[in-house]
């Protein structure tokens, strides 16, 4: 079983990493890292640059895309031979999704037109821009595309995805043993949530 994620620069990094710490547990599956050129990719927070030596273009087909985003969407919406290849790698996947504002990505490919879809808070006219209908929910499937909302509900994501692509019980298993049982200090991990004061200042972060 094959997955792959595209890293291109200024990715954000926990949208790339939380599903790669679940999926990677996904028995028989191999996940592997792709980008333009190989060598370092830099993350958009500027201090956890990564090794990729796989181009993009070298590969051909997998089981998952799955498209993280970050201020690497930009590069990756405005690139037509890398929305090319999102195309023909979808038309064989069994599941392609996306974390964040990844889903523009989508969008931007043609993936997404007439779907509802969710993406990080703050992109939501960027997503509808492409065809799709914004929800607020953490993750939205439809049939074998999913899109996830912003960075850490990627790991949300990813555990739906091993239970899909497994059973629930060993998705369980792989959350159990990775101790995902989120419990935030604060409950103002969404937009709906939020009071102004910190909607303003969030804001100010991206």
């Amino acid at each position: 079983m094959d997955i792959v994620i595209p890293l291109f620069d200024r990715f954000e990094p926990l949208d790339a990493i939380g599903p790669y710490e679940i999926l990677a547990y996904v028995p028989g599956a191999t996940v592997k890292f792709v980008t333009v050129e190989p060598g370092l990719v830099q993350d958009v927070l500027g201090s956890l640059p990564v090794h990729v030596p796989t181009r993009y273009s070298d590969v051909e087909r997998c089981d998952v895309l799955l498209v993280p985003g970050g201020g690497s969407f930009q590069t990756m919406v405005n690139d037509p031979a890398f929305l090319d290849w999102v195309r023909r790698i979808h038309a064989g996947t069994r599941f392609t999704t996306s974390v964040c504002t990844g889903s523009l990505v989508l969008g931007a490919a043609g993936l997404l037109n007439g779907l509802t879809a969710t993406t990080h808070w703050d992109a939501s006219s960027d997503l509808e821009s492409y065809g799709a209908v914004y929800t607020p929910e953490r993750v939205v499937r439809h049939d074998r595309v999913i899109t996830s909302a912003g960075v850490s509900s990627g790991i949300d994501m990813a555990v739906r995805l091993a239970a899909l692509l497994t059973d629930d019980v060993t998705a369980q298993a792989i959350q159990l043993y990775t101790e995902y049982d989120p419990q935030p200090p604060f409950g103002t991990g969404s937009a709906a949530k939020a009071p102004a004061e910190v909607l303003e200042r969030a804001r100010t972060l991206g």
